[in-house]
C-alpha cells in the first residue's frame, strides 16, 4: 500500500512540474508590454542577389498596412518585399492589433525619385534632379553609380545623364519626344534603370518617370495643376513631409477623397512648360 501511495505521489509531482513548465513556455511566447514596430533601420536597401524581404524585428498578431501605395507588404507578417516595391520613397507602416491598438513607424526604401514639379524652359529651369533616399538634403552617391543602364530612356529620346541621373528636359524636347513640333498635353513614360554605390551594393534598381509637355501654363489642365499642388504642399513621400495631414486636415478641408486618390507617388509628374 505504501508503494502504491509513493507511486501516486510521484505521478502527481510529475504532472505539476509538466504543467508548470508548459505554462512558463507558453507565457514566454506571449509578447509583454507595448509593441515597438521596427525594421531594424529607418532606411532599407536592396541586397545584391540576396533576400529582399525584410521582416519586422518583432511580429505580433494583427494587420500590417503601408502608405502610400507602392509598397509591397504582407498584411499578416509585416514583411516588406523590396524587389516588388517602389523604391526611393518614404512610407508609413501601421500595425493594428487584435484589440484595436495601433502602432506606426516610417521607413525609407532606398533609391531615387523626382519631385512633382513644373519646369519653365524659358526661365532656364530645364533640369530635373534626382532625390536620394526621400530626402532633398541628402547627397546622392555618384562615384561608382550609374544611371539608365541599358540605355532605355536615352534610346527613347529622354536625355538622362548616366553619371548623375539628371534629366535634361530641354534636350529631351529637342530630341522630338513630344513631336518634331511639340504638341500640347503629350505625355510620355520612361523607365530608368540605375545602380547606386551605397549599402545596396549596386543592386539593379528602377524608376518610371512621366513627362508632360505644354506650350504655356494656361495650357496645363486644372486637374493636373491640382495634383501637382496637392503633392507639393503635402510632401508625404519625402522626409519632413506630413503624412498625417491626409487623416487630420483633409476631411476638414473637404479634399479627403482627392488626396486619397493622389496618394499614389508614382510615376512622379515632371511638367515641361515652354514659356
Amino acid at each position: 500500500m505504501k508503494t502504491l501511495s509513493n507511486y501516486r505521489l510521484i505521478l502527481l509531482c510529475c504532472f505539476v512540474a509538466a504543467t508548470f513548465l508548459s505554462c512558463k513556455k507558453s507565457n514566454n511566447n506571449v509578447p509583454q508590454g507595448p509593441y515597438t514596430l521596427s525594421y531594424g533601420d529607418s532606411i532599407l536597401y536592396l541586397a545584391p542577389g540576396g533576400n529582399n524581404i525584410i521582416f519586422p524585428t518583432e511580429q505580433r498578431s494583427g494587420v500590417y498596412t503601408g502608405f502610400p501605395d507602392g509598397i509591397e507588404i504582407d498584411d499578416n507578417t509585416g514583411a516588406i518585399d523590396l524587389s516588388k516595391s517602389e523604391t526611393g520613397l518614404r512610407y508609413r507602416i501601421t500595425h493594428t492589433a487584435t484589440d484595436g491598438s495601433i502602432t506606426e513607424t516610417k521607413v525609407v526604401l532606398s533609391g531615387i525619385t523626382f519631385t512633382d514639379h513644373y519646369y519653365l524652359l524659358s526661365s532656364g529651369d530645364s533640369v530635373a534632379n534626382p532625390v536620394y533616399n526621400a530626402d532633398l538634403n541628402r547627397t546622392l552617391p555618384l562615384s561608382g553609380s550609374s544611371f539608365d543602364d541599358g540605355n532605355t530612356a536615352n534610346g527613347g529620346g529622354c536625355k538622362v545623364y548616366t553619371n548623375n541621373g539628371q534629366i535634361n528636359l530641354a534636350e529631351t524636347v529637342r530630341n522630338g519626344v513630344f513631336g518634331n513640333v511639340p504638341q500640347n498635353d503629350v505625355r510620355k513614360d520612361f523607365d530608368i534603370d540605375y545602380r547606386l554605390n551605397d549599402e545596396s551594393g549596386k543592386s539593379l534598381n528602377k524608376i518610371r518617370v512621366r513627362l508632360y509637355y505644354y506650350e504655356t501654363m494656361a495650357d496645363v489642365p486644372a486637374d493636373l495643376l491640382q495634383t501637382l499642388q496637392d503633392r507639393q504642399e503635402l510632401g508625404v513621400f519625402l522626409r519632413g513631409g506630413n503624412q498625417s495631414i491626409i487623416e487630420t486636415q483633409a476631411p476638414l478641408l473637404g479634399i479627403a477623397s482627392r488626396l486619397n486618390k493622389e496618394a499614389r507617388p508614382r510615376p512622379p509628374c515632371v511638367i515641361i512648360v515652354d514659356h
